[in-house]
């Protein structure tokens, strides 16, 4: 990282869980893998060249020293990317039959692509979505 791009990639994403147990599950449910270095208050899984972390929401906003107030869209949403809008269809049964609750049917959308959205026991929406504008590799990884 130099100083003229310090925040030119992102390594870690960090939700808040109200019951991490239950969160760690449907994450594991999903495919995930927990880090060996998972303790009983905060799960690591990588995820490509991410990291996404699960910490007790009230721990979360503790340690960022904000009030634990916030209910509803929050402005944020993650997502997966897929090759072809039949893996997104598959991913999206998936995730429901993993203990997701539908928010959107996987469909065309305006942009061009077929996208839905799911949330997580949390109610943090993650959108599975094909774009014919960008390449997904064998691993996953998206290439603009």
């Amino acid at each position: 990282m130099t100083a003229e791009t310090p925040f030119s990639t992102v390594s870690m994403i960090a939700l808040g869980v109200a019951d991490l147990a239950r969160a760690r599950a449907f994450y594991e449910a999903l495919g995930f893998t927990a880090g060996p270095s998972s303790g009983d208050h905060i799960v690591f899984f990588q995820i490509g060249a991410l990291v996404l972390s699960l910490f007790p929401r009230t721990l979360l906003a503790e340690d960022a020293d904000v009030a634990d107030d916030g209910h509803g869209f929050d402005g944020m949403t993650l997502a997966h990317n897929y090759a072809s809008e039949e893996a997104v269809d598959a991913a999206m049964a998936h995730a429901l039959a993993s203990g997701a609750s539908l928010k959107k049917t996987p469909q065309k959308v305006f942009w061009g692509g077929y996208s839905g959205y799911f949330a997580d026991p949390d109610g943090h929406l993650w959108e599975v979505a094909f774009n014919p504008f960008v390449k997904v590799d064998d691993r996953g990884i998206v290439t603009l």
